[in-house]
């Protein structure tokens, strides 16, 4: 896999392995297919007349890993944690008036106006997802981690022989009882058809290569581009493209302490930065990456390079320099994290050091390891207390395609998404996208989100990427998505 698992609550951080960790392990009430059309999952819903009462009916055979069945309590707590922490389930609880369990297996979602957004919510696929767990686990407070991976899944977690730093193991859930539809993204038959996974770490990108080749391993989930030539001759692997949209790549900076605490200064360093070095020294070859100024992903509906211009030119530093100069910054050190481990993540922080170096910003890059990153940058403390200043992440660019789905623009201070921003107005037009109901007015609400978002720079989009995954051909049945790799029905022939 892309990373070592450590934080096994996937409501306690949107690292995409502990998501990648919450679909083998749990389950969720809706799925979303590859037309971007909400399916049944766990459940199947109705809606009333008037759009305010949607009422979801848990399917039968459900079963957590425990054997207790499962009940509509169990998923409304599951609900009510999730939408602490998500921001697209956060704006939906603005428009709900009551969420409760009506019966053993009947969930009641009843708003205070018509929503549009209601279903593709909670079938959101990635990061925060609404992983369904029992109510005990569920009940947990989102700061702190759940104390057991108790899920109803495909795929049981076996905390006895887990290795943080070494390989993680889950077998097959007997119990679970699939849909009968074929599995597409995230919705349909979820098929454990081997025994047992074993997710091994293996940090040196060449080492986990020549196992692959080898066949000690049977995938590899982000094998470096520059290592493509070797694998893609080879007769016995497919490599293979699994999540078509790719991903963004992101610079966030915390906005609760100096010296980003100031809009001056986080214009300043913004400026420094071009996307360009970023692809380049991240993914390399043109083929798989793209320079997109658009907070909303290029190539969507809402696309757009408003605000973007030296971001894509690359043409700012200039520019920066000057603004630095009349921003009052004092020298504080910038603590930038540094992935050493991870093969994608470790360029893009290392590049933006340079170039705040060089716009006269002191820069204190630390180097550790992903999972280090994805605990502390949870941290509020000052980064002299072992806080941060910025770090870099990627994410799938089905998750940032509107102002609601997009978890990173919003700036509701502390409930927002690691740094913290803050901005009333942005939060007032992000309200008014969740209100619009036509196209044009969505697109012009969006340019002028994407224009403010820039201007109080709530976070920078570093380009987008796509990043093809390897497996041995024994290897069947390995799924495309919106989240992968998913191993519901991948089948492996001796």
């Amino acid at each position: 896999m892309h990373s070592d698992l450590r934080i096994l609550d996937p409501v306690f951080t949107t690292a995409y392995i502990t998501r990648d960790h919450g679909y083998m392990v749990y389950d969720t009430l809706l799925g979303i297919d590859a037309s971007f059309k909400v399916q049944p999952q766990m459940a199947e819903w109705t809606i009333s007349d008037d759009k305010l009462t949607y009422t979801f009916t848990l399917r039968d055979g459900l079963k957590w890993h425990d054997g207790a069945p499962v009940t509509a309590e169990d998923c409304v707590a599951s609900l009510k944690r999730w939408g602490t922490v998500d921001g697209m389930a956060q704006k939906l609880a603005e428009f709900t008036a009551s969420l409760e369990a009506t019966g053993p297996t009947t969930i009641v979602l009843k708003l205070k106006e018509p929503y549009g957004l209601v279903l593709e919510s909670i079938a959101k696929p990635s990061s925060y997802v609404a992983f369904m767990m029992p109510k005990r686990l569920a009940e947990t407070p989102p700061g702190k981690q759940i104390a057991e991976q108790i899920g109803s899944g495909p795929f049981k977690f076996v905390q006895a022989e887990f290795q943080p730093g070494v390989k993680a193991i889950y077998e097959k859930n007997a119990d679970y009882v699939p849909r009968k539809e074929k599995p597409d993204w995230t919705s349909g038959g979820k098929v454990a058809k081997v025994d047992r996974i074993e997710w091994i770490t293996m940090p040196d990108a060449q080492t986990a290569v020549n196992a692959l080749q080898s066949g000690d391993i049977d995938f590899l989930e982000l094998p470096p581009i520059d290592l493509l030539p070797v694998l893609e001759p080879n007769p016995d692997l497919t490599v293979a493209v699994l999540n078509k949209f790719g991903f963004q790549i992101e610079g966030r900076m915390n906005f609760l302490h100096p010296p980003f605490d100031n809009v001056k200064i986080r214009r300043a360093a913004f400026l420094a930065l071009n996307q360009k070095d970023v692809l380049d020294a991240t993914i390399g070859n043109p083929k798989y990456y793209e320079i997109c100024g658009a907070y909303f992903a290029c190539d969507t509906p809402l696309a757009s390079d408003i605000g973007a211009e030296t971001l894509i030119k690359g043409n700012g530093l200039a520019e920066a320099k000057k603004a630095l100069a009349e921003s009052g910054y004092d020298g504080t050190p910038v603590v930038i994290m540094i992935p050493g481990d991870n093969a994608i993540l470790k360029s893009p922080p290392i590049v933006v050091a340079q170039r705040l170096r060089d716009a006269g910003f002191n820069v204190d890059a630390q180097v550790t390891d992903w999972q280090t990153v994805v605990s502390r940058r949870a941290s509020m403390k000052p980064p002299k207390e072992g806080g941060w200043n910025m770090f870099f992440t990627f994410t799938g660019a089905t998750e940032v395609m509107n102002p609601i789905v997009n978890g990173q623009i919003a700036a509701n201070g502390k409930r927002a998404w690691f740094g913290w921003p803050e901005d009333a107005k942005l939060e007032q037009m992000r309200d008014a996208f969740a209100r619009a109901t036509s196209p044009e007015e969505q697109k012009k609400l969006a340019i002028d989100i994407q224009k403010e978002a820039y201007e109080q720079v709530i976070f920078i989009p570093l380009g987008q990427f796509r990043s093809p995954s390897a497996w041995r051909k024994s290897l069947t049945g390995v799924l495309e998505g919106p989240a992968p790799p998913v191993f519901w029905n991948v089948d492996k022939t001796e």
